[in-house]
């Protein structure tokens, strides 16, 4: 597998660099007797983020649009049926996905298609596992058609997230797999599919972006 670092991590890796080797330097000289304790948990602390920022390449080697892929790596969390209030306004069965702070945090396209609808909504910061957070926190809610069904997708923030970020706009055509967005330091994202959607997974189960089928639409 190919490793690669998020766009949205070069900035704070660039910055971490600058700002541990001034710490290193500044301890170097003031207490040299340090150096190596310092250095050994800036260290760390430094693979710490680079890990959250990965971004490996995961092609899709089965393109079907009928094929919901997870777009986020993590653990289901919620499988129900639900009353979607935001868009469709109808039943809908909702699929969430719980992502640590040691998952990947790139959120990927589940099908092709195009962006229907998207709005961003501020909030608060409650733990993404809270059963009002999918309401009540800080999120984005975007919907893909294909031409014949469409799913809804809710990016959340959670109590270490501060920051979401989503690449798309209303009348964007975007291709299954591709990146849609990220979400940094931990959360959630939301799947909002058809009634009569075929299931692929169970709760409990660990997905992985663009590896796990979902569903079948």
């Amino acid at each position: 597998m190919i490793l690669r670092i998020h766009k949205e991590g070069k900035r704070i890796l660039l910055t971490a660099v600058v700002l541990f080797s001034i710490i290193i330097a500044l301890v170097g000289y003031f207490a040299s007797n340090l150096t190596v304790i310092v250095s050994v948990v800036l260290t760390i602390l430094f693979l710490a983020i680079l890990q959250f920022f990965r971004n490996p390449v995961r092609e899709i080697h089965v393109a079907d649009n009928d094929i919901v892929y997870a777009p986020a790596d993590g653990k289901i969390v919620v499988i129900e049926e639900t009353q979607e209030t935001e868009y469709f306004k109808a039943p809908r069965i909702q699929v969430s996905i719980f992502m640590s702070p040691t998952n990947v945090h790139v959120n990927r396209n589940p099908i092709s298609g195009t962006v229907n609808y998207f709005k961003y909504h501020p909030g608060k910061y409650l733990v993404a596992w809270h059963p009002k957070s999918s309401l009540e926190n800080e999120r984005t809610t975007v919907v893909i058609g294909n031409g014949s069904e469409e799913i809804l997708l809710r990016q959340i923030a959670g109590a270490m997230a501060k920051r979401i970020v989503n690449y798309l706009n209303v009348g964007d055509e975007v291709e299954q797999g591709t990146d849609m967005g990220f979400i940094k330091f931990g959360s959630r994202v939301d799947l909002f599919l058809p009634l009569n959607t075929k299931l692929n997974v169970n709760i409990g189960d660990k997905v992985k972006g663009n590896k796990t089928i979902i569903a079948r639409l």
